[in-house]
C-alpha cells in the first residue's frame, strides 16, 4: 500500500484539520511536537505522511501531485487555480471575500466608474469586477495590509478577507459588496482520485458524515 500525503496549510487551518482527522482515529502524534525540525510526518501504521505548507503553495502541492490530498482556503483555491478537484467543504475558517472602502465609494460601484482597486487577490478581483460586475477598474497586487491603500489614496476600494470587520470599522472602512462565502476546502489530485478512489472517497464519506453529526 502506497502513502496518501496531506499537505496542510500552515497554522489554524493545519491545527482544525488535525482536529477533525483525529476524531476519525487519523492520528499524527510526530505533528504534536512542537520543536521537532522535522519537515515530513508519518503515520506507518495507516500508511499517512503528512506535512505543512503556506496556503498558497498547497494548492501547487497537489496540482502536481506532491500531495494527494491538501486542505486549503477558498479564497486561494480560486486565486492559484489550479487544476485539482475541490472535494468537500470543511466549515471552519469562515469569512467572506468583501469589496470595502470609505462609504462614499459606493457610488463610485454603482455608476461602474473606472477606479483603483487594491488587493492580495488580484485574480479574484479581476474574474469579479470584470466577469460579474462588468465594471472596467485598475488592479492594484499589494502584499501587506491592503486596508492602507484607501486611506492613503493609493485607491478607491480594496478587494479583501473580511472576518470580523473589526478592522476596517478601526480604520473608517465599510463592506460594499460581498464578492463569494469563504471557508477551509478539501482538494485532491486527479490522478489520486482515480488510483487512490477507496481510500479517498471513505475518507472523503466519514469526514461528511462527522461535519453532519457536528451540525
Amino acid at each position: 500500500m502506497r502513502y496518501l500525503t496531506f499537505a496542510l496549510t500552515k497554522g489554524r487551518l493545519a491545527s482544525k484539520t488535525l482536529e477533525m482527522l483525529e476524531k476519525l482515529g487519523i492520528t499524527c502524534e510526530e505533528m504534536k511536537d512542537k520543536n521537532s525540525r522535522k519537515l515530513i510526518f508519518v503515520n506507518e501504521e495507516l500508511k499517512l505522511k503528512f506535512f505543512l505548507a503556506k496556503g498558497p503553495d498547497v494548492p501547487t502541492y497537489v496540482e502536481y501531485g506532491a500531495a494527494d490530498i491538501g486542505v486549503v482556503g477558498k479564497d486561494t483555491i480560486v486565486e492559484e487555480g489550479r487544476k485539482v478537484h475541490e472535494v468537500l467543504d470543511l466549515g471552519f475558517g469562515k469569512c467572506r471575500m468583501c469589496v470595502c472602502g470609505h462609504e462614499d465609494a459606493a457610488e463610485l460601484l454603482r455608476h461602474h466608474e473606472l477606479i483603483r482597486v487594491a488587493t492580495k487577490y488580484p485574480n479574484i478581483a479581476k474574474d469579479y469586477f470584470y466577469n460579474k460586475k462588468h465594471q472596467t477598474v485598475e488592479i492594484i497586487k499589494m502584499n501587506g495590509s491592503i486596508e492602507l491603500a484607501p486611506i492613503v489614496g493609493l485607491s478607491e476600494v480594496i478587494v479583501d478577507i473580511v472576518e470580523t470587520g473589526s478592522t476596517l470599522k478601526e480604520n473608517g472602512l465599510v463592506v460594499l459588496e460581498e464578492v463569494c462565502p469563504l471557508s477551509a476546502r478539501m482538494i485532491v489530485n486527479p490522478v489520486s482520485m482515480r488510483m487512490e478512489n477507496d481510500r479517498i472517497r471513505e475518507l472523503i464519506m466519514n469526514l461528511r458524515k462527522l461535519l453532519q453529526e457536528e451540525e
